[in-house]
């Protein structure tokens, strides 16, 4: 039996597993409105959770063949990753933000090798060690990278402004960060338990109860812009902080309140990091040297090929950010580069 949850007012959630993923699952949201189901997400691009989702949503009452529409937080396979089956299943239109449609389009049309190279190059950059490039090569890189044919949407979701959602006042709130097309979704109606707030606010991976969501660069081959997806994230904390909604409603881990308490640990943990991240910074540093000195929730020795790629994105996020703040600077004519506090 699928694990559902009736959070009331018309919203359940499906328990979508992530296959060897330390989440565990993705809350997808089956939300009704005037013309049928809308799912929120959709998870893992996998018959074990293709399986577990429709096992769900017959849970809920109603099948995959009736859901009217998809609206996706994010682009990342475990939000995304079934919803073209979703869609081949019952006709539903697909919504997304166009900054992430826009890395949907680009994903379908650049080929495994130019994402390899692309972050062969970046690591290298970053001062990775050569026997950590070594697996970027050909033949002895790692397995593809998940989702390489991810699905157009067919809708784009407008910050501001409601969805098309008969019945239903849903508004996209643009929360960039995360991703720059991330999205949280503002349930303007009354609390179905009468708690105190305005409405109920999907989340995605931008507000989660015990997460501090990962914060990368912006990964595009073709563009050479200078991002700060760290300062877009703090500053889309404070817009969903003056939501203040009832009841948070997260992709992972389970439904919340307080939504005002956790936005402030979060910012609270960034500055603390970022505080922490100078301190090192008293000698100049490479990305990865950086990385490897940073408290991640394991020693450096015990993650992952994946999982330090992702952890140097996160360290230089943070040094974009404090470059832009003015309290770091890259040194002149390093390679790789290399950054100290000023």
């Amino acid at each position: 039996m699928a694990q559902t949850v009736k959070h009331g007012g018309g919203v359940r959630s499906i328990k979508v597993p992530i296959p060897d993923n330390p989440l565990g699952h993705t809350l997808v949201y089956v939300v009704d409105t005037d013309r049928g189901p809308v799912l929120i997400d959709t998870g893992w691009d996998d018959p074990t959770s293709w399986d577990t989702l429709t096992a769900g949503l017959t849970a809920c009452g109603t099948t995959v063949e009736e859901i009217h529409g998809v609206v996706i937080t994010h682009h990342h396979p475990d939000h995304h990753g079934l919803s073209g089956a979703v869609r081949d299943a019952s006709g539903a239109w697909i919504a997304m933000h166009a900054a992430d449609t826009a890395i949907v389009r680009r994903t379908r049309g650049t080929g495994p090798d130019r994402w390899f190279s692309y972050m062969r190059d970046r690591l290298t950059a970053a001062g990775a060690p050569e026997e950590h490039l070594a697996l970027l090569r050909t033949p002895t890189r790692p397995r593809a990278l998940p989702g390489f044919s991810p699905a157009l949407p067919d809708r784009e979701i407008v910050p501001g402004e409601l969805l098309d959602l008969p019945g239903r006042r849903l508004r996209a709130i643009w929360t960039p960060g995360h991703t720059p097309g991330h999205v949280c979704l503002h349930l303007e109606e009354v609390h179905p338990a009468q708690l105190a707030g305005h409405g109920r606010l999907f989340s995605g991976d931008h507000l989660l109860p015990e997460i501090s969501p990962h914060i990368g660069l912006y990964e595009d081959p073709d563009d050479d812009t200078v991002t700060d997806p760290l300062g877009d994230y703090l500053d889309s904390l404070e817009r969903v902080g003056r939501l203040s909604p009832a009841e948070i409603l997260p992709a992972h881990q389970y439904a919340f309140t307080d939504s005002a308490g956790r936005v402030r640990e979060l910012l609270a943990h960034h500055e603390s990091r970022l505080t922490a991240l100078l301190a090192l910074l008293a000698e100049p540093l490479t990305a990865w040297q950086l990385a490897e000195r940073m408290q991640w929730n394991r020693p450096w020795d015990q993650i992952p090929f994946g999982s330090r790629n992702i952890a140097v994105s996160e360290a230089e996020a943070h040094l974009r950010r404090l470059v832009k703040l003015g309290r770091a600077e890259t040194a002149t004519g390093s390679a790789p580069v290399t950054y100290v506090a000023v």
